[in-house]
């Protein structure tokens, strides 16, 4: 009787000494989303606070517009002098530009002969030694000058009446589709002035306040988002293998205590810390993978970002 009750003694020693799953460390986190500042401009309203949940669409911040009204005005009105420009080569000239230019060819024709006859006459009274050569100079000069006031009164008469070219047309067109794309860029930018919430979440940090007025970049509001926050947690490389995408996990939540059930939704294939050609033997066990466990239940969907967690690995035979 003895002797079997040391056998039993002996046996529940063993199965307490049996060593316990393995377990690792790692932080609880949100997936974050921040929105940048597209324009250095002032905040001038603040709609939400640290902490507070918001809806997709809701406003979060205002920042001064009337900078960027400035820019898009402008652009406005450059678009509006391309379209005229437009419009006016399509349609052609108008009858009374027409009118005027051929007005304008009949007289530097009259000016043209009077010119011509002038010159005949000194030419004659030159060869009979009666006028001195300057004149005859002058009279040949005025003659050349109106000779090409016609040739200049014809060539814009025949511009008007043949048209506007095809490649002017095409250049008019391509400077209004630029302004177009100007101006919506600007618009665009304007409407980002007035930054909503891109999904539903939770805001995280708003690091500028009422009065700031952040750089070109900065991150004007940062957001927690997505429906339960995840363990994130690296893998030593000798118990890389006893994880797979989809296995169950236990995690606690240190501070509260409470353990919850959570899935492995990712682990890295690349390992971190130490570049795995740059390790031999034993060196090879630094290698840590990173992975990801989501946590399920609604109680979880309520827990901050940054408490520790520890999570237990399923028990291998």
């Amino acid at each position: 009787m003895r002797h079997r009750s040391i056998v039993l003694l002996f046996a529940l020693m063993l199965l307490g000494c049996e060593p316990a799953p393995p377990e690792l460390l790692g932080t609880l986190e949100w997936d974050r989303i921040t929105l940048p500042a597209e324009l250095s401009e002032r905040i001038t309203a603040e709609h939400v606070k640290e902490g507070a949940q918001v809806a997709a669409g809701d406003l979060l911040l205002e920042l001064d517009p009337r900078r960027q009204d400035a820019r898009i005005a402008q652009a406005q009105g450059e678009l509006s002098q391309n379209r005229a420009k437009l419009a006016e080569l399509v349609k052609g000239a108008r009858v009374e530009n027409i009118q005027a230019a051929e007005a304008t060819l009949e007289q530097s024709q009259a000016s043209k002969l009077e010119a011509d006859r002038n010159y005949a006459r000194l030419a004659t009274l030159y060869s009979r030694k009666q006028i001195a050569l300057a004149e005859l100079d002058k009279a040949r000069a005025a003659r050349d000058e109106a000779q090409a006031a016609t040739r200049n009164a014809r060539a814009n008469l025949e511009e008007l009446t043949n048209g506007t070219r095809i490649e002017q047309i095409q250049q008019a067109q391509a400077a209004q589709a630029s302004s177009e794309g100007k101006l919506r860029e600007l618009q665009l930018a304007r409407e980002h002035l007035s930054l909503q919430a891109p999904r539903a979440g939770r805001i995280d940090a708003l690091p500028y306040k009422t009065g700031d007025q952040p750089p070109a970049g900065a991150q004007l509001v940062v957001m927690l988002v997505g429906d339960a926050p995840y363990a994130r947690l690296f893998i030593p490389a000798s118990l890389r293998t006893q994880l797979t995408i989809g296995d169950e996990l236990q995690v606690t939540v240190q501070g509260n205590n409470t353990t919850y059930t959570g899935h492995v939704r990712s682990i890295s294939s690349d390992p971190s810390f130490t570049p795995y050609y740059a390790l031999t033997g034993e060196d090879a066990s630094r290698l840590m993978y990173r992975a990801e466990v989501v946590l399920q239940g609604v109680e979880a969907a309520k827990l901050p970002a940054g408490l520790p967690v520890t999570v237990r690995l399923p028990e291998h035979e």
